[in-house]
């Protein structure tokens, strides 16, 4: 079959996957931002049913389903089991994961949410040894080195996006291999589709930054810019020194 990056645009790449029958599986799309949401569409596309959490973890399917787990699915406070969206951004690490739930009924993991230090993980790595996880693929499209996706072992590439972690030493592997779980982790992934991201990304300059552009000392613009007539600015003077000794 064609690879993505070979095609000319997502629309021709919809012509080409599109109508493909996919086996029976179990899909956990997580986040609620717009990688998420991108990864909904492919869902939707490829006619692949959603379910609710609860079904995802009660009920057999005879076809592929995917499951959308947010904020409130993926996360509670350690504390008063809520969760609570502003308190859970200002104050991550009162916030453990509920994602090991979902382990033992999940085959592919299409991962969308943000990541920072203070924010837990999905599951652990130790998890990969326990014989209820079921999961063999994960998507890792936010991308995060030991992030969310703990087994994200780093990038790969548009020419090789898939890699083998092994379940008990936890080192890298080739891909398909028994006793792994495999991870696409590619870091410049809208280049799959370079027309459609530059198209894209065009229009949001010209949308969101030409008109800051236009006009004269626009703090937005200001605050953008690193350096300015030889001269690092002002919201980036911490630099300075590192820069000196360059």
């Amino acid at each position: 079959m064609e690879r993505v990056n070979s095609t000319k645009n997502l629309q021709h790449l919809i012509h080409t996957y599109f109508e493909i029958k996919l086996p029976d599986m179990r899909i956990a799309v997580t986040g609620s931002g717009r990688v998420a949401h991108g990864l909904l569409e492919i869902m939707n596309l490829l006619g692949i049913h959603e379910v609710e959490p609860s079904d995802y973890l009660e009920k057999n399917f005879t076809y592929p389903v995917y499951v959308h787990l947010k904020g409130a699915d993926l996360y509670t406070h350690k504390e008063t089991g809520v969760y609570q969206r502003n308190d859970f951004h200002s104050n991550p690490q009162d916030y453990i994961s509920l994602f090991n739930r979902y382990i033992p009924f999940t085959d592919v993991v299409m991962n969308g949410v943000y990541w920072e230090q203070k924010i837990p993980r999905l599951f652990e790595m130790e998890n990969l040894t326990y014989n209820d996880f079921r999961i063999q693929t994960i998507a890792d499209v936010t991308d995060d080195k030991n992030g969310s996706i703990p087994c994200n072992l780093g990038d790969s590439t548009i020419d090789d996006p898939v890699y083998g972690v092994n379940k008990l030493s936890f080192v890298k592997t080739e891909p398909y291999l028994p006793g792994s779980v495999d991870i696409m982790a590619v870091g410049n992934l809208p280049n799959e589709l370079p027309r459609d991201a530059s198209r894209y990304f065009g229009e949001q300059l010209i949308k969101f930054v030409l008109p800051d552009l236009i006009k004269r000392a626009n703090p937005v613009i200001e605050n953008a810019t690193i350096v300015k007539k030889g001269k690092l600015g002002e919201a980036y003077a911490y630099m300075r020194e590192y820069a000196e000794t360059r």
